[in-house]
């Protein structure tokens, strides 16, 4: 599971958010980072148009460690393509295709992960699961941006420091595909037909597999319910998720703390990665333990309320790096606990037939959910300024709490059962 995740987590967290820092450092604006990065979320979006033909043809572990070796051929262009004079248009191609290849692989990781585990179990590693995500996305966010930052002030060559990192990181994705080839399980349900077709899908044609999980989707209970939870309950972290990786390190001229990208990367690896391991492990055990419907609450408090962090960072613009580590640590550990009870949602939706379809289309809302505040934030922030922004952002939490109030959850869901 650790090893899964953080290989799931880590070509997110490249397309998403080093990609941001990167083109901030190479000189674009918000605006346009926030609207070219945002676009990068549709393969996502989109994944469950694909998502029944990776249900039914080879096994969710081939497609595992064939998306891997394709995800580090992508990195690897990203890494030849930024010191060429096509840097924007290269490197923005290579991160579509690397995007299209992390959505494939979420498909196949997440359905690999509901073959092998029972629900208690599904429950109890929910937390380790998502922490190691969130650890992929810190070690991106943090570690390598560090690593790129020491590299612009020892080479003085911002495109060249940026490229060996992307580089770093197609090794080490070689790495995961040579290990999972040989060490993943192989769970019975995971099999194949001679005719290559999954066992477990009962219709003749792929086509009509597609339909007939598309229609058992929206025929579940609470569908609206359920379909404005996954839209809404993420909107502010929509709103703040690249803006505040944008406001750490702008120049206080403009609003920002002004760090350095060594500095924004101390932060984000350490602190953050104590804070989110403490509360995504946290919010599991909590899960496993009382079910998710007792714990949802607190919860949705949890991911909701550390976003006033940032207005308090925006208005006082502290230079001492404890203050801001201390606010870091609060807002991570908000986010992994509160996080927990959507990532267990998602599961809970999913349950039944087609559920690893079911789930991608989840996962596809959640997507939607973080595209399309995205795409206007950048424009917004320069607008208003950072700390209106982060008051606006404060406000969008209202829509994660009412649309948390339309759910109807089953008390025992995520609980261990006795033998």
């Amino acid at each position: 599971m650790p090893t899964l995740y953080f290989a799931e987590g880590l070509p997110y967290v490249a397309v998403m958010t080093i990609s941001l820092i990167m083109y901030k450092r190479l000189g674009l604006s918000n605006t346009d980072i926030t609207l070219y990065t945002s676009w990068l979320y549709l393969p996502w979006v989109i994944k469950p148009l694909w998502s029944p033909f990776i249900d039914i043809i080879k096994t969710k572990r081939w497609w595992i460690v064939t998306m891997q070796l394709l995800i580090g051929a992508s990195l690897g262009g990203v890494a030849f393509t930024i010191p060429a004079p096509y840097w924007l248009q290269g490197s923005l191609a290579f991160f579509w295709l690397m995007a299209f290849s992390s959505a494939t692989h979420d498909i196949a990781a997440d359905g690999f992960y509901m073959l092998g585990l029972e629900q208690h179990e599904q429950a109890y590693f929910v937390g380790i699961r998502s922490t190691f995500y969130r650890i992929a996305t810190i070690v991106g966010q943090g570690l390598l941006v560090m690593l790129a930052g020491n590299l612009e002030v020892i080479t003085r060559d911002i495109r060249f420091s940026w490229s060996i990192m992307f580089y770093g990181m197609a090794g080490l994705f070689i790495a995961f595909w040579l290990y999972h080839h040989y060490i993943l399980p192989r769970p019975k349900e995971d099999t194949q037909d001679t005719r290559g077709l999954s066992q477990r899908v009962p219709s003749p044609t792929i086509l009509e597999a597609f339909w007939h999980t598309l229609k058992t989707f929206f025929q579940k209970p609470q569908v609206i319910a359920g379909i404005c939870f996954m839209l809404f309950y993420r909107m502010p972290e929509g709103l703040l998720a690249k803006v505040s990786a944008l406001f750490l390190i702008d120049t206080a001229a403009k609003g920002g703390l002004g760090l350095s990208p060594a500095e924004y990367g101390l932060v984000q690896g350490t602190v953050g990665v104590i804070g989110l391991t403490l509360g995504g492990i946290l919010g599991g055990i909590c899960a496993s333990r009382d079910g998710l419907k007792r714990w949802l609450w607190p919860m949705v408090m949890a991911i909701t309320l550390p976003d006033l962090v940032y207005v308090y960072l925006s208005y006082a613009l502290p230079s001492s790096l404890l203050i801001i580590n201390v606010c870091i640590f609060i807002e991570q550990f908000g986010y992994g606990f509160g996080f927990s009870a959507y990532m267990l949602y998602l599961i809970y939706y999913s349950q039944g037939e087609h559920k690893t379809a079911h789930y991608a289309l989840c996962t596809a809302f959640m997507a939607l959910s973080m595209m399309i505040p995205g795409l206007f934030a950048g424009a917004l922030q320069e607008s208003v300024g950072y700390p209106t922004f982060f008051i606006i952002v404060v406000a969008a939490c209202a829509m994660t709490y009412i649309v948390t109030a339309l759910l109807k959850i089953d008390p025992e869901f995520g609980k261990k059962r006795a033998s």
